[in-house]
């Protein structure tokens, strides 16, 4: 970070408050006008908070990662915009008419209130444990980096600048959404949304030009580049990939309260859903800005042009290293905006959904203001906890964004089944809904459970393509600790022979690590790649039906998981009561006349084209990247 980039740092940051205390001077009346902005929100604010909300630091950092070590092979999860365009065609009119604030209540309205503490209970943990966490690590990751400080002298103590970046942040983004709600995020985003993007464009055309154009990364990516790889494939076979990645993003674009929010925010049907159609826009963007860049530093590492410690620091690496002065405090700006602007909305729809699925129901009858204050409060408590949280990140896997889609794959079946029948099957039972939800959840965290037992296939696994990347002295030292880990547990748990022969290898592979040449790092490679087949085959031995269900495909197991559920409720349903017309009247075919008039009057041609649009971009490159 140069003077000027401080300069440029500091303009973003006076720019960001003045907004804030503009919008603090239009004093928020209740819960409408503090969680959804007053319902007056247009189709540019919508649009923006939709992207600025779901592109945190998680994705320039992980998704980056991704490309990195893993090419095209995520880019499904973020080249789906269609799904955007559901909520925007389908949904949008659904929950216009009836009138909700969260998809709990929802829930409580079709089938009982049983269910919507379950998918509450669910979503706040799944907040504080994957988004919160995730965002946060990944932030602390690239400012550490970026600002190239190694410690901050605080009191007396020299403190890890990673934590004071992640927690400073945290803090800062947590006062600013607890003072400013809603409004704060939705005109924040506006803000930030393009300076975001901006940064990300100038990293991938200065990439693009020091490794030497399109050609050149085709050239080294290789099979890398394909979307679509074999069925038979160990981490992304097509069969799981393609079914998963729709599993999530119906789940997380159509009924997650993080997204569904800002729709709800919207003055009318034609600003929520024109909302989503400029989000679905920004949606085929990723790729190309955050992914692709990977890619990039992947073939410059290659090249030796930049030296990348890990897959997660390749974005961070580009910024730090091939950017101009001045430009470099812009996607520090950037970085910033996707930070705070994921957190932001995280910390609010957390709070909303505690006072509207919780707290009402312990303390009803009180003033909105009264519920306006409580909801100050419990954003409040989120920051908290999402603070307390951050040790965890230490523990995360190798590729971010790749253990981010792990878990809401496990996460998304049980929500994105019951949502599904609950809305367009009329027979579907309160009961069905309540035990769908609590098996699907359950038999996700089992597995999530069997991963952190079985942990050290993963980790074995990850170092298998991670040590081929290595080129610098502090990327070695952190593979070589990680090998020192991985044998260690192998000392404590496995039988002594096995344990002596495993070890062995791993010393061989630490050694041979000692040069960096490309033949050294091969073989080490390989080493890896026996002790992970030796760990395998002990488990295998050992471990009987839970290593098994361990060892399937993350990806088949979200799709398994999902049609399971789906079954279960079915023939619960069948067997239970079935719902009374009060229930049905929140269906999707309850939709009267009236309000199918409305629908039809909310679109013209105009919404038609850009949606095709979109689609046609979405089949334009599976095409291309098959």
């Amino acid at each position: 970070m140069a003077t000027l980039d401080w300069i440029v740092l500091g303009i973003f940051s006076l720019g960001l408050v003045g907004l804030i205390v503009w919008v603090l001077r239009k004093k928020d009346k209740d819960t409408t006008d503090y969680f959804l902005a007053g319902k007056n929100a247009g189709w540019i604010s919508i649009g923006s908070s939709i992207f600025a909300s779901n592109i945190g630091s998680e994705h320039l950092v992980g998704l980056a990662g991704a490309g990195f070590i893993s090419g095209m092979a995520m880019a499904h999860w973020e080249i789906q915009a269609w799904l955007i365009l559901l909520l925007g065609w389908v949904f949008v009119p659904f929950y216009d008419r009836i009138k909700i604030y969260t998809m709990p209540e929802l829930l409580e309205r079709r089938f009982s209130s049983e269910s919507r503490s379950v998918l509450s209970i669910i979503s706040l943990v799944s907040y504080v444990l994957t988004k919160v966490a995730v965002t946060v690590y990944a932030g602390g990751v690239v400012f550490d980096q970026v600002f190239n400080i190694d410690s901050v002298n605080i009191f007396g103590r020299e403190v890890d600048f990673f934590w004071v970046s992640a927690i400073g942040l945290v803090v800062i983004t947590g006062i600013y959404t607890v003072l400013g709600g809603m409004k704060a995020i939705m005109y924040t985003s506006v803000m930030q949304t393009p300076v975001l993007l901006f940064g990300s464009i100038v990293i991938l055309i200065v990439g693009l030009a020091k490794v030497g154009g399109w050609a050149e990364i085709e050239n080294i990516a290789g099979s890398n580049l394909r979307l679509i790889r074999s069925a038979s494939d160990p981490e992304f076979p097509w069969t799981g990939v393609l079914m998963a990645s729709a599993i999530i993003g119906f789940w997380y674009w159509c009924t997650d309260q993080y997204i569904v929010q800002r729709v709800l925010s919207g003055s009318n049907m034609k600003q929520s859903r024109r909302g989503t159609i400029l989000a679905g826009y920004f949606k085929l963007l990723p790729v190309f800005f955050f992914l692709i860049p990977g890619m990039i530093a992947y073939a410059l590492n290659q090249k030796g042009l930049l030296e990348v410690g890990s897959s997660d620091s390749a974005f961070a690496a580009m910024v730090a290293t091939l950017l101009p002065k001045g430009v470099t405090g812009i996607v520090v700006c950037g970085l910033l905006a996707a930070l705070m602007s994921s957190l932001a909305s995280l910390f609010n729809s957390s709070a909303m959904l505690f006072v509207e699925d919780f707290y009402k129901k312990m303390r009803p009858g009180q003033s909105p203001r009264h519920y306006l204050h409580i909801g100050r409060t419990a954003t409040a408590v989120v920051v908290v906890l999402g603070v307390l949280w951050i040790p965890v990140m230490l523990g995360l896997g190798k590729v971010l964004y790749e253990y981010l889609q792990g878990v809401q794959g496990m996460l998304a079946p049980a929500i994105a089944s019951v949502f599904i029948l609950g809305v367009f099957w009329k027979r579907m039972s309160s009961k069905a809904a309540f035990w769908g939800m609590i098996t699907g959840f359950l038999l996700g965290m089992f597995r999530l459970a069997l991963n952190v037992v079985y942990g050290l296939v993963g980790k074995a696994g990850s170092m298998i393509k991670s040590v081929l990347y290595i080129n610098e002295e502090n990327a070695k030292a952190d593979a070589l600790a990680d090998l020192t880990s991985i044998g260690s547990k192998i000392d404590k748990s496995f039988p002594a022979e096995l344990a002596a022969s495993l070890t062995e290898k791993i010393n061989a592979a630490k050694e041979s690590l000692a040069t960096l040449t490309p033949e050294a790092k091969n073989y080490a490679s390989t080493l890896i790649s026996q002790v992970k087949d030796g760990i395998h085959q002990y488990y295998i031995d050992s471990g009987g039906i839970f290593y098994k269900i361990a060892s399937v495909n993350t990806y088949h197991y979200t799709s398994i998981l999902f049609f399971f559920c789906l079954l279960l409720m079915i023939v619960i349903s069948y067997m239970t009561k079935a719902p009374s017309a009060e229930q049905l009247q929140y269906t999707f075919g309850a939709s009267t006349p009236e309000h199918k008039r409305l629908t039809r009057e909310s679109w013209n041609k105009w919404d038609v084209i850009h949606t095709i649009i979109i689609i046609g971009i979405i089949v334009l490159f599976y095409v291309y990247f098959w």
